[in-house]
């Protein structure tokens, strides 16, 4: 791994771990996620909210946060796709408590606006060890259309542009253990089928293999955020390192190692600057060559909102986000943001020279704990780019498991 890299992440990681430890054994279980009693009403905005849009906000509390846990039965899954996906996917689901209420059986599907299409059945244990941890496995077939690709590095061109269907099936296992209310570790382990991968024959990619996978990672988070789906404040700090075995030739093996930190910082009842900040290294295991679908990318609804999605691809990835929000209404915001980063080759290019930049403006729609959508206009060098999406800016776009995707690589 890179020196600048491995000292960052094993400092993250020593920090970390000394906190949980010290208090592992004093603190007493965690708390319930909020209800929707529990929530503080939204900060009155610049403007008089319509009644209306009031009410509409104040429903969507009461029935989202049910305890952040669906009741049995049928429901509609929204909103669970990868980004590229389209600003929209939605299809039919059905959960169940099992054994004893000890378990709860989940199955899904979706199609999205792109007509991406992904489907899951899951198994979850999510109150062990006095809730402190879960575990789950699933199965999950996902078939992607048209992801897009336009070669690797900086100084691609967007007419270099060509798009790949990625479709596979994988099985995997997981666990979280909670040291404490903000401090988790987070590890799964499963396996990849080979895929099916489709690029234009003329593409130099095209005759590419896609072996099948073995796959792991583990995560160390610091979150404090005093909502995770609408933060006004607090932070979430996070260490990941990852493998990808190739189970064929052992060639195209690689190990990630992800660095990523948010934090919110109310400045008055109105006013809020976002900060973002993610750094991804890649080591693949027999060349300096990483499989193009697993390189780290960088452009979209989550970096840089001025360029098209998955614009930029290389083995090494950094990234930052500054954003001032104000609420307009009681429940919309306006936002202003400014992106910047870049890939590289090499993990000792990653500075502050030569960065991708793109700004623009947005609006979120909320309730008290969750963005139910917003739209961000973001600039480039390359012109304008507008983006529809049903989640927080800075949140990873994952699919119905709720985990980021293990192939592609989705910023």
């Amino acid at each position: 791994m890179p020196t600048k890299g491995l000292v960052v992440l094993s400092l993250s990681v020593a920090l970390i771990l000394m906190s949980g430890a010290a208090s592992f054994a004093q603190e007493t279980a965690p708390a319930s996620p909020p209800q929707a009693a529990d929530v503080a009403p939204a900060a009155p905005g610049f403007i008089p909210e319509p009644q209306i849009l009031t009410a509409l906000m104040n429903a969507s509390d009461r029935s989202l946060l049910t305890g952040r846990e669906r009741d049995d039965g049928l429901y509609v899954e929204l909103g669970n796709m990868i980004t590229g996906a389209g600003w929209i996917s939605a299809g039919p689901g059905y959960r169940r408590h099992v054994l004893h209420d000890r378990a709860v059986a989940d199955v899904s599907a979706a199609l999205s606006w792109n007509l991406y299409k992904v489907v899951q059945g899951r198994l979850d244990v999510p109150r062990l060890l006095h809730d402190r941890l879960s575990v789950g496995a699933q199965a999950m077939y996902q078939d992607l259309m048209e992801v897009d690709y336009f070669g690797r590095g900086q100084d691609t061109l967007r007419s270099d542009r060509t798009a790949y269907r990625f479709n596979n099936i994988d099985v995997v296992g997981y666990a979280t253990i909670r040291l404490k209310t903000w401090l988790s570790i987070d590890g799964r382990f499963g396996r990849i089928s080979r895929a099916s991968l489709a690029m234009p024959p003329e593409d130099p990619a095209s005759g590419l293999p896609v072996p099948a996978y073995a796959h792991g990672d583990v995560t160390i988070a610091a979150d404090w955020r005093d909502n995770t789906g609408h933060p006004i404040r607090g932070g979430r700090y996070r260490a990941t390192a990852a493998g990808y075995f190739d189970r064929d030739t052992g060639a195209n093996s690689i190990q990630r190692f992800e660095i990523e930190g948010s934090q919110f910082v109310p400045l008055t009842a109105n006013w809020l600057l976002a900060l973002h900040g993610w750094e991804v290294f890649t080591v693949p295991s027999s060349s300096d060559q990483v499989p193009f679908y697993l390189m780290p990318s960088l452009g979209g609804d989550n970096t840089l909102r001025g360029y098209d999605d998955y614009r930029f691809h290389d083995n090494h990835m950094q990234s930052f986000s500054v954003e001032s929000r104000w609420a307009l209404l009681a429940h919309v915001d306006a936002a202003a943001f400014v992106d910047a980063g870049k890939v590289a080759s090499r993990a000792a290019s990653l500075d502050f020279t030569h960065l991708k930049t793109s700004y623009g403006v947005g609006f979120r729609v909320h309730n008290s704990a969750w963005t139910l959508g917003r739209m961000d206009i973001g600039h480039s060098a390359e012109g304008w780019r507008v983006f529809f999406q049903v989640s927080d800016p800075f949140t990873r776009s994952a699919p119905a498991s709720g985990r980021p995707s293990v192939v592609p690589f989705v910023p």
